[in-house]
């Protein structure tokens, strides 16, 4: 049995729902599917998640959304009407509007509506059972989802015939809707992947898979056919938006894997995600990946002496930890300690961190560089190949790409550089044309 969700762009509009119908038809083992709300039709378009929120600022704010509400009813229907579907959404979409004036709708609750109606009408659609999200998805008092009273009551409800399921959202002990945060439909897929033991979780988008890098650096990057769950993990850490980061953690603990499919090109294998592969789809290619992102700042301190200094690293790090500012990377050297972070987490309590380091660690220099990018190279093969890393910053210095940092774990599943902001693009292009093209 699989288990398969479709993003905002596979639900966008009636022709989209057909789509979905012909890819579930030519496998019956998609039995039980998961949606999100609908997303763009075309550039310049809005998603209907965005809407909502929209709709709920006004209203909080003593402003007419009525526009907007109509907005988000008339998409709706448009789909309803055009795929000949007879369900009465007008009672739903009015009682709704009626609680949304007299400020009876939480903004999670109208937010997720989004998924709720897309779920509603494609449930119509393919015959198959509607099962509410808020009917199984059980989170805590903390926020977090408690994964064995959801799996349980999901069980109860599931008797081996097709079900849809809208996604982002689940209920509280006291019974209020709550969401997960933007793009949490990929969770409530892996959720009930989980609940169910599925023997794949598909995830169905607008890409034949995950790219091996950004398109906006890399013209036609290839796809990815296989990666690792501890691969995917090092790629998204390091900037390549896969996946809402809570996807991977229901379906890891089961051992299910997850494909990356394309609803626009059904018959593109995508990405296999796995915690391993057997065999090996290109045995002539050692990264997976390459992704990064930029707008990092260095604090670097060194200090004679340094490395026979019990727990001065732990000073070192003690200072940021008071501040809230969380750490990237640590690079160090014998008796210099480098320390890097987003721009953004430190830029109002810089200088006071600097000073703390100062009056507390005396270190005989302490400076800090800015406009930083950092570029990883994701690959479990990279630990078999000799030599990788000379080979990497080797043609990056032929290319004139000066390196500021470096950063690589003894299993070697990435290598991490820091490189000037306005060489970010270029690092980029010329390891992918060098190790992948």
């Amino acid at each position: 049995m699989k288990v398969v969700k479709f993003g905002g762009s596979s639900m966008a509009d009636a022709g989209q729902y057909r789509k979905i119908r012909e890819i579930l038809m030519a496998d019956p083992e998609r039995r039980v599917v998961v949606v999100s709300a609908a997303g763009k039709r075309f550039s310049g378009d809005h998603k209907i998640t965005d809407l909502l929120y929209l709709c709920h600022a006004h209203t909080q704010y003593g402003v007419d959304c009525s526009n907007i509400f109509e907005m988000i009813r008339s998409r709706y229907l448009e789909i309803r009407d055009e795929l000949g579907i007879k369900l009465d959404l007008e009672s739903e979409f009015s009682a709704l509007k009626s609680g949304l004036d007299r400020k009876m709708v939480s903004q999670d609750e109208l937010a997720s509506r989004g998924e709720y109606f897309s779920a509603k009408l494609m449930a119509a659609f393919l015959g198959f059972q509607f099962v509410d999200a808020a009917d199984w998805i059980r989170f805590k008092f903390d926020g977090s989802v408690d994964q064995e009273a959801s799996y349980a009551l999901l069980k109860d409800r599931y008797k081996d015939f097709g079900i849809v399921i809208p996604g982002f959202y689940g209920m509280m002990p006291d019974g209020k809707i709550r969401t997960f945060t933007r793009g949490g439909s990929d969770i409530t897929g892996a959720l009930a992947a989980a609940a169910l033991d599925a023997d794949v979780y598909e995830n169905w988008t607008d890409v034949s898979g995950i790219l091996m890098a950004d398109p906006r650096i890399v013209d036609d990057p290839q796809t990815i056919p296989q990666v690792t769950y501890d691969e995917l993990r090092e790629l998204s850490y390091s900037g390549a938006q896969v996946l809402h980061e809570g996807t991977i953690f229901p379906v890891r603990e089961k051992n299910i894997p997850l494909n990356i499919r394309n609803t626009n090109a059904p018959n593109d294998p995508g990405t296999m995600i796995k915690e391993a592969f057997d065999g090996d789809s290109d045995p002539d290619r050692f990264i997976t990946g390459i992704t990064g992102k930029k707008d990092f700042s260095v604090i670097s301190l060194s200090k004679r002496g340094l490395s026979g200094q019990v727990g001065y690293l732990r000073k070192v790090l003690s200072i940021f930890e008071r501040h809230n500012v969380s750490i990237d990377y640590v690079p160090n050297g014998i008796d210099n300690v480098s320390v890097v972070m987003p721009t953004e987490a430190v830029s109002s309590s810089l200088y006071t961190i600097m000073a703390e380091i100062q009056k507390e660690l005396e270190p005989d220099s302490l400076t800090v560089h800015d406009q930083i990018a950092v570029v990883a190279a994701v690959g479990r093969k990279m630990a078999f190949r000799p030599g990788i890393s000379g080979k990497i910053f080797a043609t990056l210095g032929e290319a004139g790409v000066n390196i500021r940092m470096i950063n690589q774990g003894p299993d070697e599943l990435n290598i991490i550089f820091g490189v000037d902001n306005k060489d970010f693009k270029t690092a980029i292009r010329v390891l992918y044309d060098s190790f992948v093209k």
